[in-house]
């Protein structure tokens, strides 16, 4: 759904709504860090980020279901991202519109420090032309408006992770996990990101009233992030409904080999974003 809301390296909304998209330190881990995933809850969570720069990249796959009135509906994404250089890419793909009469072009999202890229981002913009938006311009700093959460961002929410549990193993395709589950200080993500990310999650601070988003997030052994499952809720003021979207990632395919290069200046598009209203 969209919801509207006012180096070569490697890598590892939809009702659409009326303007656009939702819109190493050394080692590997393992071993002790593995075997203390148990026991401080809250530290484990938080330095989840750190675990999977230390990594380096992954395929990702993603999921954003939005539910508002008795409208639910799915953007799935999938993809590569280079948490070392905080860059990936990913095909989000919108589904077909409510009466089944149009189906929509898979959009092509670049995610970079502070930068959301979008290809076949919609009406008006030429095929061979790029949308950039500022991401901590965004009211939701980007979290719900492309459709997919950025993976790097995911993960660094839990910088600002608040009353931690531990719930537990979980089969994550395949892979023994380990279940927290707890709620995210927006704020406290802020100042805890890095880079572009802190601007960000200092935008949907306020875009959010500062509600604390539940989170549950699943952890192998080695203390990877393999599904991690955020649930934002606001007012959608223009339809005068509430709003909930559950975003989720699933990681695997660590050390995965990709290439992410952000497009040229005269690639990108400086027009006006023609709206376009329904899913």
């Amino acid at each position: 759904m969209v919801v509207q809301h006012r180096r070569p390296v490697r890598t590892g909304a939809a009702a659409v709504a009326a303007a656009g998209i939702m819109a190493c330190a050394a080692g590997c881990g393992g071993g002790a860090e593995a075997g203390d995933l148990h026991a401080n809850a809250e530290h484990v969570v938080r330095r989840a980020a750190d675990r999977l720069v230390r990594e380096g990249s992954s395929e990702a796959t993603t999921s954003m279901e939005m539910a508002s009135g008795g409208t639910r509906v799915t953007i799935r994404g999938e993809g590569v991202y280079d948490y070392r250089a905080g860059l990936g890419r990913l095909t989000v793909r919108l589904p077909q519109d409510a009466a089944g009469a149009q189906e929509h072009r898979p959009i092509t999202e670049l995610l970079a420090p502070g930068a959301l890229f979008m290809k076949n981002r919609g009406a008006g913009v030429p095929a061979d032309k790029w949308v950039r938006v500022d991401t901590a311009s965004l009211s939701d700093g980007n979290l719900v408006t492309g459709g997919a959460t950025d993976p790097l961002a995911a993960a660094e929410l839990l910088r600002g992770a608040r009353k931690v549990t531990y719930a537990g193993e979980s089969d994550i395709a395949g892979v023994r996990t380990r279940h927290y589950r707890g709620t995210v200080d927006l704020g406290a993500a802020a100042k805890a990101a890095s880079g572009g990310n802190a601007k960000a999650f200092a935008a949907a601070a306020k875009g959010f009233g500062g509600s604390a988003v539940p989170f549950d997030v699943y952890l192998d052994e080695e203390g990877l992030i393999r599904k991690v499952r955020h649930r934002f809720s606001f007012a959608d003021t223009q339809n005068r409904k509430d709003v909930a979207v559950a975003s989720t990632t699933l990681l695997y395919g660590f050390g995965k080999s990709a290439s992410v290069r952000l497009p040229d200046k005269k690639d990108i598009y400086a027009g006006k974003v023609a709206e376009k209203d329904g899913p």
